[in-house]
């Protein structure tokens, strides 16, 4: 039984580390990719975790496969595509580590995943189906998505969607919304930023917004993060909040809505009940560690390799 079935890419993400002697920003390739990120998060943390994916057969999908099946994440079913190049993303970071994207996307690997190329019986044997909307952005990957979907429904897994919406993917922001709102309508846990819960919804009250995405699209739980203030979660027996983690000097804020997530799951996993049987107290427990995760996760330049294991968390925990 895994803890966490995730779909979604796997991609190059490169990251400004230094000015070179001529003055031109140094990129360092780090391995990206939103599911990828939280997949391996929550293989950190002990959780067991398959990963659906598909990246070219060059040597960057090559590279990237290898250092995920190095964090003990099941890669059985991450495809090498001889057909479709691996995704690139240029990574842009300001003062405060926030960071910017530049994809290299068109006809990407990650984009023209197809259902029949992959064993979905693994969705039989999960805790946890979890999956953003990167991949429906473009090509055969948004039909795959929704038909996974169906099937994750039909074996009765909890859906975990994270809208983690990048409007430089997507030629047309109508079609973006659309999309995003069907997925919702499949999800029983949702994970969205504050200012992705405002586009959304279209209001500026986060309260009232949240209140309005929950019973609209009738979501179990929904966590809304802000950043370093940490994250309030919306349940069907209350509000929770947790402020979150102080960070004196954030270096890179890269994967640090992914790890969150990774940290939240791999804790709601560890319950071995349905999310809806937890108590108030188990799941502010679930947002604590994510939060911890998060907050670890922006000291350090990159995205996997930025990653915390369980004995740092229970460090910043203490």
């Amino acid at each position: 039984m895994y803890d966490v079935v995730a779909l979604g890419e796997l991609l190059v993400d490169f990251t400004p580390n230094k000015i070179s002697e001529n003055g031109n920003p140094c990129f360092e390739r780090n391995p990206g990719g939103g599911p990828a990120n939280m997949s391996c998060a929550v293989s950190k943390l002990g959780g067991k975790v398959a990963f659906l994916a598909q990246v070219g057969n060059d040597m960057f999908g090559q590279a990237l496969k290898k250092i995920v099946e190095n964090e003990n994440v099941d890669c059985t079913q991450v495809r090498l595509s001889d057909e479709y190049k691996t995704t690139l993303a240029f990574v842009g970071l300001d003062e405060s580590g926030e960071r910017s994207f530049s994809f290299y996307r068109k006809h990407g690997a990650d984009t023209m995943m197809k259902t029949s190329d992959y064993d979905l019986s693994v969705l039989k044997d999960t805790k946890y189906f979890f999956l953003s909307s990167v991949l429906m952005a473009e090509g055969t990957s948004r039909e795959t998505s929704f038909e996974i979907l169906e099937e994750v429904k039909k074996n009765g897994v909890p859906v975990v969607f994270d809208p983690n919406l990048r409007f430089n993917l997507w030629e047309d922001h109508r079609e973006l919304k659309e999309c995003v709102r069907k997925a919702l309508t499949y999800a029983d846990i949702v994970k969205v930023s504050d200012e992705e819960l405002e586009y959304l919804m279209e209001s500026d009250n986060l309260s009232e917004a949240a209140k309005k995405m929950k019973e609209e699209f009738h979501i179990g739980i929904l966590l809304v993060t802000h950043g370093k203030d940490g994250c309030v979660a919306y349940t069907d027996n209350g509000i929770i909040k947790h402020e979150g983690f102080a960070v004196e000097k954030p270096v890179d804020t890269t994967a640090a809505g992914d790890s969150f997530t990774g940290g939240f799951l791999s804790t709601l996993a560890s319950y071995d009940k349905n999310y809806n049987e937890c108590s108030l107290e188990e799941i502010r427990r679930c947002i604590e560690i994510g939060n911890a995760v998060g907050s670890l996760t922006v000291t350090k330049r990159g995205a996997i390799s930025a990653l915390p294991n369980w004995d740092e968390v229970k460090k910043i925990l203490k």
